[in-house]
């Protein structure tokens, strides 16, 4: 038996490693050495993977393009030539070529006390419909979160002013508002309250009219979102929390709010932002006035480049206002970045 085993485990030359039958002299032997064709190596080494994986980056790309070149045209282009023309002093009807003048229309912004005034105004605006809306909307998104009859039908009513365009909610409010014949001052006068008054030339009526307005347009798809978000908490939780003898309020901070954070803090910043952008809504129903009192910075600019023809200086204020929007998504991210929200 020992020469039996010597035999095998020796060569001609003499005795080698266990091993070494199974690689033979040449790396090639029994299965293959680990560097010959049948060896491991050549099993598990595939030299055609980062082709395909080019392939597949290439492949990928073709399949975003029709993506990416309408935002690339539609809005990248706009904004980087918006950018640039900020630094002209480019106006309609104008018959010589566009000069370049720096960062002149800026220091003019910086004295503008009219546009400070819209931006001013912008804020107020979005922050008065931000904030009622999220409080109206979370409201209604628990209610409708509840087991209550025919609730598909105050689902589906619940998101009639979502679907209905700014332009169409503008000139159905101007006539609600109607100093004459719009149905709230008709209230008015048959509850005994008064002969009503014009609410969308006011001084002091105008802008709180306005907020209304777009806190009722806006309502629904903040609704949506945090339904959603209430839809996805398991039952089990609240089931769990009322076993504990917890009450409703403390059901919706331990377990609720919790759950709809993120949603809830995501939903708010994009609605601030899309208010403070808003245009065609507080157009239609005021065109900025009455005396300015609902001038949004966007409405401002407008009239600088199509009403005044200051294309350059219109730039410039679209500049600020890109420059303020993106720090109010820089906060947003850090914040929430930073306090470990998921993403």
């Amino acid at each position: 038996m020992t020469s039996v085993t010597a035999t095998k485990r020796s060569g001609p030359d003499g005795p080698h490693d266990g091993r070494s039958g199974r690689d033979g002299q040449d790396g090639q032997g029994g299965r293959g050495g680990r560097g010959g064709k049948g060896g491991r190596a050549g099993r598990f080494r595939r030299p055609e993977q980062p082709e395909r994986k080019a392939f597949g980056d290439r492949a990928a790309w073709f399949l975003v393009l029709p993506a990416l070149i309408p935002i690339l045209i539609l809005s990248v282009g706009p904004l980087l030539y918006g950018i640039a023309l900020a630094f002209t002093d480019a106006q309609s009807g104008r018959t010589r070529s566009t000069q370049w003048i720096g960062t002149l229309n800026f220091q003019d912004l910086l004295h503008d006390t009219l546009f400070w005034d819209s931006f001013r105004i912008g804020l107020v605006w979005a922050v008065g419909v931000t904030v009622p809306q999220f409080l109206l909307a979370l409201g209604l998104a628990l209610l409708l979160n509840q087991n209550l009859r025919m609730r598909w039908l105050a689902r589906a009513l619940a998101i009639i002013p979502w679907a209905m365009p700014e332009v169409v909610v503008g000139i159905m409010w101007r006539l609600v508002y109607n100093p004459d014949a719009g149905i709230l001052n008709e209230t008015i006068r048959d509850l005994g309250l008064g002969d009503g008054r014009d609410w969308l030339t006011g001084l002091a009526t105008a802008l709180p009219a306005v907020i209304l307005v777009g806190i009722w347009a806006g309502m629904p798809q903040t609704t949506v979102a945090l339904l959603a978000g209430l839809q996805n908490t398991p039952r089990e939780l609240h089931e769990a929390a009322a076993l504990d003898g917890a009450g409703a309020w403390r059901r919706f901070r331990t377990v609720t709010w919790p759950a709809i954070k993120p949603i809830a803090l995501a939903i708010s910043a994009l609605n601030l932002i899309w208010n403070f952008n808003s245009f065609a809504l507080v157009y239609v129903l005021t065109s900025g006035g009455p005396g300015g009192r609902t001038r949004l910075p966007m409405l401002f600019a407008y009239e600088e480049a199509f009403r005044y023809g200051q294309f350059g200086y219109a730039a410039a204020m679209g500049c600020v206002m890109v420059a303020v929007i993106s720090v109010l998504l820089a906060v947003h991210l850090v914040g929430r970045l930073g306090g470990g929200e998921d993403r």
